[in-house]
C-alpha cells in the first residue's frame, strides 16, 4: 500500500476521533453529556442537554472533521478517492481512540465528507434530510429515511463506489439507532421542538389531557 494512503488514513481516524461534544461540554459547561440526555456525544445530545450555540459548534465541528479528511488526497497530491478517505474520519468519529472508542452516530461527519466529494450531492442530501425531519420532528427517523433516500438517490449518478459507500453507511446508522428504532415504536422518540410530529405529539398530549 501507498504510505501516503497509510498516513491520510491514519490523520483522518485521528481527526475523526475527535470528541467534540464531549470537549466543549467538558470545558465550556462543566459537563460530560454522556452523562445527560441520550448518553450519545454527537450533535443531536448536545443541542438537547448544552443547548444550540454548542450543538451548531459540534455540528460544524464533526461535518469538518469529514471534509478535512476528504480534502486529504489533495494536500498529498494522491490518486486516492477522497470518499474512501473520508470513511477514515466516518470510522474514527464512530469508534474514537480519544473517547474510549465510544463515539456517534457518523451523520454529521458523513455530510461533511459528501459536501467535499460531491457537493451537488450534499445539497440533495440536505434537502432530503430537512424535509425529513420537519415531517417527523426525530433526528433518527431523518437519520434513517435520509439515508435510505440517499443510496437509493446515488444510483442516479452511476458512481458505483458512492452507492456501495451509502449502502454500507446506511446499514451503519440503522445499527446505531436500534435503541430509537425501540423508541420509535413506543411513541417515546425524543422529538426536535418544531416541525409536524412535534404539532401532531403536542395535540395529542392536549388532548389527553
Amino acid at each position: 500500500m501507498d504510505l501516503n494512503i497509510i498516513w491520510m488514513l491514519l490523520i483522518g481516524y485521528l481527526l475523526g476521533s475527535i470528541p467534540s461534544g464531549v470537549w466543549i461540554g467538558k470545558i465550556f459547561f462543566n459537563k460530560d453529556i454522556r452523562n445527560y440526555g441520550s448518553g450519545n456525544m454527537g450533535t443531536t445530545n448536545t443541542f438537547r442537554v448544552l443547548g444550540k450555540k454548542a450543538g451548531v459548534v459540534v455540528l460544524l465541528i464533526d461535518m469538518l472533521k469529514g471534509s478535512a479528511t476528504a480534502l486529504l488526497p489533495m494536500l498529498f497530491q494522491s490518486n486516492a478517492n477522497a470518499l474512501l478517505i473520508g470513511l477514515a474520519a466516518i470510522f474514527g468519529h464512530a469508534f474514537p481512540i480519544f473517547a474510549k472508542f465510544k463515539g456517534g452516530k457518523t451523520v454529521a461527519t458523513s455530510v461533511g465528507v459528501l459536501l467535499v466529494y460531491n457537493w451537488q450531492f450534499f445539497l440533495l442530501a440536505w434537502a432530503i434530510f430537512l424535509i425529513t425531519i420537519y415531517l417527523t420532528s426525530m433526528v433518527s427517523v431523518a437519520s434513517m429515511i435520509g439515508f435510505s433516500l440517499i443510496t437509493l438517490s446515488s444510483l442516479f449518478y452511476q458512481d458505483w463506489i458512492l452507492t456501495t459507500v451509502a449502502f454500507v453507511l446506511t446499514i451503519f446508522v440503522f445499527v446505531r439507532h436500534w435503541g430509537n428504532i425501540s423508541r420509535i415504536r413506543q411513541g417515546k422518540e425524543n422529538m426536535v421542538p418544531f416541525g409536524l410530529g412535534y404539532q401532531a405529539r403536542q395535540k395529542r398530549e392536549k388532548d389527553n389531557k
